[in-house]
């Protein structure tokens, strides 16, 4: 009955289908983020290659459905306590994401990012709901090209870095500029007028019956509909258990190190075969100590880096021409 009345008020349910299904990728990407983090995947996985892919597909969608949630709840006027009571909950969840991380990442806190870039977005969007539908089309491409046009040094620190036009990406997180990704939101605005243009919310109305009617999409809608909620929970939850299991299960961590070890290797121009058996003899001579973990975190000095040095003179000497 709920959902029934839910949908004669206007709610589109394939949006909240639809951000459903981003936020459940999304959980499925930070996992992965998680299992690096403790060691379980290769340092860098999650940042590189089909996942990175992934994770940028997944912002995409975010701020597409942002911009066009944003016509659709305001196709009859801006109702400004609605709105601004939203921007507060989005703007008090960024500040905390940026204090939590910042206590426990202080070297790559999160100043900047998907919830921060959407309550600039909400913002500057409000300028554009009026606008016709081909200078917010026009203007999100523009957006989007803008800092692969230009990019300088002096936007590198971190207070400037937001903005989008830093040359070299600032060591964080989840970093998400206002340009180019609101230029993302920019391109659902106009998605959504093109939608009111051309009927396009109606028919998409249209499916509502056949959406609520089929349960296997309630958890998915029930998730789109609450959003920021499991945006702010599935993280903690998914670091305590991954967290708990790794104090039963520690990860072996030696084969990362092999792996960025031969790497190194072959960079200095050694033969593939030579590199295998170098590496393997020094994973062998710190096995059972502290200096891997030193080392893979960065953190390896003093004593530890002398003998972690002497090690590597062993093994040297033992396997390399």
């Amino acid at each position: 009955m709920v959902e029934k009345q839910q949908a004669k008020r206007g709610r589109i349910e394939v949006l909240d289908l639809t951000r459903g299904v981003a936020l459940v990728a999304m959980a499925i990407y930070h996992f992965t983020w998680d299992l690096e983090f403790f060691g379980y995947v290769a340092s860098g996985t999650a940042n590189s290659g089909a996942w990175r892919l992934f994770a940028r597909g997944i912002a995409s969608s975010f701020l597409l459905i942002v911009g066009m949630s944003l016509v659709l709840a305001n196709m009859r006027g801006l109702h400004w306590p609605g709105f601004l009571k939203r921007l507060a909950q989005i703007v008090a969840a960024a500040l905390t994401i940026t204090v939590v991380t910042y206590i426990i990442m202080p070297n790559s806190f999160v100043f900047f990012g998907i919830l921060h870039q959407i309550a600039i977005a909400s913002l500057i969007g409000l300028f554009f709901l009026r606008l016709p539908f081909g200078i917010t089309l026009i203007s999100g491409l523009v957006v989007i090209a803008l800092p692969n046009l230009f990019s300088t040094d002096l936007m590198n620190p971190r207070y400037l870095a937001w903005i989008g036009f830093a040359a070299r990406e600032p060591f964080s997180n989840d970093i998400v500029p206002v340009f180019p990704w609101t230029g993302i939101v920019l391109l659902g605005i106009a998605a959504g007028q093109w939608l009111g243009k051309t009927g396009g919310w109606l028919r998409l109305k249209a499916l509502n019956p056949a959406i609520l009617s089929t349960g296997a999409f309630s958890p998915l809608r029930w998730i789109g509909r609450h959003s920021l909620a499991f945006y702010l929970l599935h993280q903690p939850v998914s670091l305590a258990l991954i967290g708990t299991y790794a104090a039963v299960f520690p990860p072996d961590r030696t084969q990362e190190f092999v792996s960025e070890c031969q790497t190194v290797c072959g960079n200095q121009g050694q033969d593939a075969q030579i590199c295998q058996q170098y590496c393997g003899c020094v994973a062998g001579e710190i096995a059972g100590t502290n200096l891997l973990e030193a080392y893979l975190a960065n953190s390896i000095s003093g004593e530890k880096l002398q003998l972690f040095e002497e090690k590597i003179l062993t093994c040297s000497a033992k396997t390399i021409p």
